[in-house]
C-alpha cells in the first residue's frame, strides 16, 4: 500500500472527520482542506452574549451504532433529555412519557389527552416492533411516507397531529410527514433503545472529540476548493494542488462539474434563541406546538438540559421553525408573542439572543439505504465521496459514509501485482 501518496479530505464535518480516523489506521496522512474556521461541518456551536447556541437544534441520538463505534461517551460529559415530550397549546398542555422507560408514568400516561386509549396501545406495540428489528432489515422494506404508515399501523389522527406531526417535523426538518417510514422506524428506534443527548457544552463537542483522535491529519483552514479537475484540487485562492486520491466531504455537485445538478435541495431550518429569567417547562423536555397557526413547531430550554448553555444566569430557550416564513426583522417579535399566548408570560421578557437561518440543515434523500457498498462511494478514479446525501440525513448517516469512503479509498490505493 502507497502510505506517501498524497491524499486529501474536502470538507472537515462529520464525514471527513471519520475519513481521516480510518485513512490514519491504514497508515495514511490526509490533509483536510476546510473553508471555515473549525471543525464540524453542520456541528457548530457559537458563543454570545454568556450562551453557547448550537446552530440549529440538534441533539446526538446514543444508541447510534456509528457514534457508539467513534465516540467517548463520558469524554463528552452527555446530558440526557427526559423520554417524551410536552404538548403546548392555547389554555392546555399536557405530557407524552414512555412508560416502559418509567413504569411509575404508565397511568398518567394512559390518561394522557395526546391520543386514545388504542394510540398508547398502538404505541407499545410498535416500539416493541422496531426494536426487534436489525437496522438492514428497517432500511430493505418496502418505503411509504411516514405519515401513511402511521396512519396504516392505525394511530389516530388524534395522535398523529398532537405527537407525531410537530415531532417528527423537527427532525426530518419537512411539514408534511413524507419521510421514508424506513427513516420514521430506525430514527424511532434509536429514541427507544437509547436517549436523546447533547454534551455538556454544546454539540460542537462532537467533532473537536473527532479531531483530538487525528494524530498525523494536517488540517488546513479558511481553504476554499473552486473545483475539481480529475485529481487536481483547484482553490479559490488560484492554487492547484495535486491528489493521488481524493474524498469530497462536503456538497460534491459544487465541486464537480459531471454532477451538477444531481444533488436535491436541502431542507432548511430557521433556529431562533430567546433568554428568559427562568424557565417555565423546568424540565429538561422538548415542548412541542403542534396548533398549525403556530409558525412555531417546537421549544427546548437548553439550560434545562445543561446549565452550561448559560454562563450569565439566565435561561437558554431555542425555538425551531420548519414552516416557510420570511426571515425578517419582525420574526422575532412575531414569536415572542406566540410563546407570550402559550404561557402567559409577557412577550417582552422574552430576550432575543440570535436567529439562525439554515438552508442546508437535512439533505433530501429518496432511497434511503444503511449502508454503502465500496462501489457507491466512487465518483470516478481516485476521488470519492462522502456524507450523509448518500444515505439518509444524520449524524449516524454521516459517519458511516466517511468510513465507507475511507475504505473505498484504502482498497484502490492498494498495490496490484
Amino acid at each position: 500500500m502507497k502510505k506517501e501518496s498524497n491524499v486529501y479530505i474536502i470538507g472537515a464535518g462529520i464525514s471527513g472527520l471519520i475519513a481521516a480516523i480510518e485513512l490514519e489506521k491504514a497508515g495514511f496522512s490526509p490533509v483536510i482542506l476546510e473553508s471555515s474556521d473549525a471543525v464540524g461541518g453542520r456541528v457548530r456551536t457559537d458563543q454570545k452574549d454568556g450562551f453557547l447556541l448550537d446552530r440549529g437544534f440538534q441533539v446526538l441520538l446514543t444508541a447510534y451504532p456509528e457514534a457508539l463505534r467513534y465516540l467517548d461517551y463520558q469524554l463528552l460529559n452527555l446530558k440526557y433529555f427526559d423520554p417524551g415530550a410536552i404538548i403546548f397549546k392555547p389554555g392546555n398542555t399536557f405530557k407524552v412519557h414512555d412508560p416502559l422507560r418509567d413504569p411509575s408514568k404508565a397511568l398518567s400516561m394512559a390518561f394522557s389527552e395526546v391520543g386514545t386509549f388504542m394510540d398508547k396501545i398502538k404505541m407499545y406495540q410498535l416500539t416493541k416492533e422496531v426494536k426487534s428489528k436489525s437496522d438492514a432489515e428497517i432500511f430493505t422494506e418496502p418505503s411509504v411516507s411516514t405519515l401513511q404508515f402511521l396512519t396504516e399501523y392505525g394511530f389516530s389522527s388524534k395522535i398523529i397531529d398532537n405527537f407525531f406531526k410537530p415531532f417528527f417535523k423537527g427532525i426530518f426538518l419537512e411539514n408534511d410527514l413524507r419521510t421514508s417510514s424506513r427513516m420514521f422506524q430506525f430514527v424511532f428506534k434509536m429514541f427507544a433503545e437509547g436517549h436523546a443527548a447533547v454534551p455538556e457544552l454544546g454539540m460542537q463537542v462532537i467533532p473537536e472529540q473527532l479531531k483530538s483522535k487525528l494524530m498525523h491529519t494536517e488540517i488546513r483552514f479558511g481553504q476554499k476548493v473552486k473545483r475539481l479537475q480529475g485529481t487536481t484540487i483547484e482553490l479559490e485562492s488560484g492554487e492547484n494542488l495535486a491528489a493521488d486520491a481524493i474524498i469530497v466531504a462536503c456538497r460534491p455537485d459544487l465541486l464537480i462539474p459531471q454532477l451538477s445538478g444531481q444533488i436535491k435541495p436541502y431542507r432548511k431550518v430557521i433556529n431562533l434563541y430567546f433568554s428568559l429569567e427562568k424557565s417555565f417547562i423546568a424540565q429538561p423536555m422538548i415542548g412541542l406546538l403542534p396548533d398549525e397557526q403556530f409558525l412555531s413547531n417546537n421549544i427546548v430550554f437548553m439550560t434545562d438540559v445543561s446549565k452550561a448553555y448559560s454562563t450569565n444566569g439566565r435561561a437558554l430557550l431555542s425555538v425551531s421553525i420548519t414552516k416557510p416564513v420570511p426571515l425578517d426583522d419582525k420574526l422575532a417579535k412575531l414569536i415572542s408573542i406566540e410563546l407570550s399566548a402559550l404561557t402567559n408570560i409577557n412577550a417582552e421578557f422574552f430576550e432575543h439572543v440570535k436567529t439562525y437561518e439554515i438552508e442546508e440543515a437535512l439533505p433530501e434523500v429518496d432511497d434511503l439505504s444503511i449502508t454503502l457498498p465500496a462501489t457507491e462511494s466512487k465518483a470516478y478514479d481516485h476521488v470519492f465521496l462522502a456524507g450523509d446525501h448518500l444515505l439518509y440525513g444524520s449524524l449516524n448517516a454521516a459517519m458511516t459514509s466517511g468510513r465507507k469512503a475511507a475504505e473505498a479509498m484504502i482498497l484502490s490505493l492498494q498495490p496490484t501485482f
